[in-house]
């Protein structure tokens, strides 16, 4: 039987590239974001391009009724959610001294709640048929927050926290629901030109940077790979180790790398689009306009994706390794 997912975010950035990366394994796919138009033309180009059933369900994550009426529609329009995927973000680029309080809560019902409403609506679908699964998208900054995105590494900090608990309550009440957290590193997607943007210049993704097909493979990896955590790309795995090593240092350095890694050096124009609190309209897709500074491809996901191949590989290299130095010592 054909299999129904459901994404948020899926009008750009990582979310249309998963909403594709899904209906090229034959999803049928529930498309969720605020531009109606946008998402209208996703949904259009993923029938024509896969023969898959793809709906646009213009939806605001942050409203909780809205994203159950969401899930309503795809179970009755589609059938049974299989796999629910919480995509839908929104930051801004500040010093927390130049935001405002309804900012700060819009971008936190936004990132935050947006994902709690989501796991909400899909679990209570998929309690009842005890299968499903459920992926968050966090991110190396909910284990190392940066400057100027306070609002942004607050929210993904949150989900860490959330989904802990609910996987916690999951395998106590022995349900088959598989709940995973998908940590992404620097993104070219169009968020870098409509976040709002408070620093007089325009925003840029700290390098290294990979193109929104890199997470979407991950996601899809891991939708149908029982895998408690996915870290894609080597920076988002060198961050969360260093912070534990050492937070401080990092600290300091941020404070200054912090900034200039996230800024560009041309100037925001008077009146640059905000989506904080409205969509920005227009021809936006998956990918930013980073595309000749972005890698296509992760290492380190393919060690995911292939563990044990890999476990095994370094196991007999160390074998090896151990059996020369025995002879060379004569043991």
């Amino acid at each position: 039987m054909t299999k129904i997912v459901v994404i948020t975010g899926a009008g750009a950035g990582v979310g249309r590239a998963t909403a594709e990366e899904f209906a090229k394994h034959g999803y049928d796919v529930a498309l969720l974001a605020r531009d109606p138009d946008r998402l209208s033309r996703a949904a259009a180009a993923l029938q024509a391009a896969h023969g898959v059933r793809a709906i646009a369900i213009p939806t605001d994550v942050a409203d909780a009724a809205a994203v159950e009426a969401a899930a309503t529609r795809a179970e009755s329009e589609l059938g049974p959610i299989d796999v629910w995927v919480n995509v839908a973000m929104a930051t801004v680029f500040s010093p927390v001294s130049k935001l405002t309080a309804d900012e700060v809560e819009r971008g936190t019902q936004v990132t935050y709640l947006g994902q709690v409403h989501g796991m909400m609506a899909a679990l209570s679908r998929m309690r009842t048929r005890n299968r499903g699964t459920i992926i968050n998208i966090g991110s190396a900054l909910a284990y190392r927050s940066v400057p100027l995105q306070a609002i942004y590494c607050g929210a993904k900090a949150a989900i860490r926290g959330f989904t802990d608990s609910l996987r916690s309550e999951i395998i106590h009440d022995k349900l088959n629901i598989q709940l995973t957290m998908v940590d992404l590193p620097a993104v070219n997607t169009p968020q870098f030109d409509w976040a709002m943007n408070k620093m007089g210049v325009k925003a840029r993704p700290v390098a290294p940077i990979f193109e929104p097909e890199v997470p979407a493979r991950a996601i899809y990896f891991a939708a149908t790979h029982r895998r408690r955590d996915v870290w894609v790309g080597l920076p988002t795995v060198k961050a969360i180790l260093a912070n534990r090593v050492s937070p401080g240092l990092i600290d300091r350095y941020l404070a200054s790398a912090g900034y200039s890694g996230q800024l560009t050096n041309e100037t925001l124009p008077a009146h640059a689009p905000a989506n904080l609190f409205a969509p920005v309209p227009g021809p936006y897709g998956a990918h930013g306009r980073f595309d000749d500074q972005s890698r296509r491809k992760s290492w380190e996901m393919f060690t995911n994706r292939h563990r044990m191949a890999c476990l095994t590989a370094a196991g007999l290299g160390l074998l090896a390794c151990g059996h020369l130095l025995a002879r060379r010592l004569n043991i």
